[in-house]
């Protein structure tokens, strides 16, 4: 079983009388490459600080290996963090750089040599040791950083936005390596990021977050297919969201048709949302179909085509391998496993 090795317990923080952090509840597991994902200013890099010791909470607690840290400054925990600015040393070379806090520890000459040549390794710069950091592009730099951070062998990484400097070829590629590098050195990172992709791409739990609170955790494919509201069905991927009516088990009403469904905790008769992701649709014959609508745009995105496609008034997104002409009347289907119900919200903050 995955050993808790952080909790935040109804954590709080304000700036100004607003709280940035609304009494969040969290544990984070021993090795695992979690992800704060959400909009500039919903707390995600203040969650951040916090388990870092660079802010303190307001009120709850910060919990590591079962003791609260609230008091503990950043250098007395077992933490190591890389910021968006990599915060290099440019009067040294890349290795003092990377052997910066290892000689504060007084690790012994051949120990740090060892460690650095390693750590340069495993972020594919084995022969930089002595280059100048002004010498050095911002992907380069942003492996120097994240060494420095390895090789002090922290049992956590914090990393704030890493990688949104990079163009997005590069950003790609540190994807895979950063979820690699996790995985061999057995390090938990915490990975804060407003880009959906990455988060996708690299984590094993996902925490979506909206002004200062916690919206749903779950594991990448299980936010994606199953949001639990509207706010994480728009903000991770696109989503066509309806309204409609659970008509009774395995069935579901909207846009004045009826459909087959898999969601079953409804009551009959309640209204719901209805989410269909817009590879979820399928273009068929208009003859016959229960969706039928006329396209009005059609762009290419390199992989597929994205078609919108206007339904009694609604705009539905569709992404498909077959380009329709604009003006074309089409139909629409969607399969009952496709088709995602939501509670509806009566407030939307």
């Amino acid at each position: 079983m995955a050993k808790k090795l952080i909790e935040l317990k109804d954590i709080t923080k304000m700036y100004d009388g607003t709280a940035v952090v609304d009494h969040i509840n969290l544990y984070i597991n021993e090795n695992e490459f979690i992800t704060l994902l959400g909009p500039s200013g919903c707390g995600k890099t203040t969650t951040l600080r916090m388990i870092g010791g660079f802010e303190k909470p307001d009120s709850g607690e910060v919990v590591m290996n079962g003791a609260v840290v609230n008091d503990i400054p950043p250098y007395e925990r077992p933490i190591n963090t890389v910021f968006q600015r990599y915060a290099l040393f440019p009067h040294l070379n890349v290795y003092d750089n990377i052997a910066f806090g290892l000689r504060n520890q007084k690790v012994p000459k051949a120990e740090i040599a060892e460690r650095v040549e390693n750590a340069l390794k495993m972020v594919s710069l084995p022969n930089f040791a002595l280059r100048k950091v002004a010498n050095l592009s911002g992907g380069q730099m942003q492996r120097v950083a994240i060494a420095r951070a390895i090789v002090n062998k922290p049992k956590i990484l914090l990393l704030d936005e890493p990688l949104a400097a990079l163009d997005l070829k590069l950003r790609q590629n540190m994807q895979y390596e950063l979820k690699e590098m996790q995985r061999k050195l057995g390090i938990t990172f915490v990975y804060v990021t407003h880009d959906q992709e990455e988060a996708l791409t690299m984590s094993d739990t996902i925490v979506v977050m909206k002004d200062g609170v916690i919206q749903q955790i779950g594991t990448p494919t299980g936010i994606y297919n199953e949001p639990k509201n509207r706010f994480v069905a728009r903000f991770i991927g696109e989503s066509n969201i309806l309204d409609g009516v659970y008509v009774r088990q395995n069935l579901v009403s909207f846009m004045g048709a009826e459909f087959d469904c898999v969601d079953t905790q409804f009551a009959d008769g309640e209204p719901v949302d209805v989410v269909i992701r817009p590879e979820d649709l399928d273009i068929i014959d208009a003859v016959g179909a229960k969706l039928i609508g006329e396209v009005s745009s059609s762009i290419f995105r390199g992989v597929h085509f994205e078609l919108c496609v206007m339904v009694q008034g609604k705009e539905f997104v569709i992404h498909t391998y077959e380009n329709r002409k604009v003006g074309e009347h089409v139909g629409l289907r969607v399969d009952s496993y496709e088709i995602h119900l939501m509670k509806v919200e009566h407030v939307e903050h």
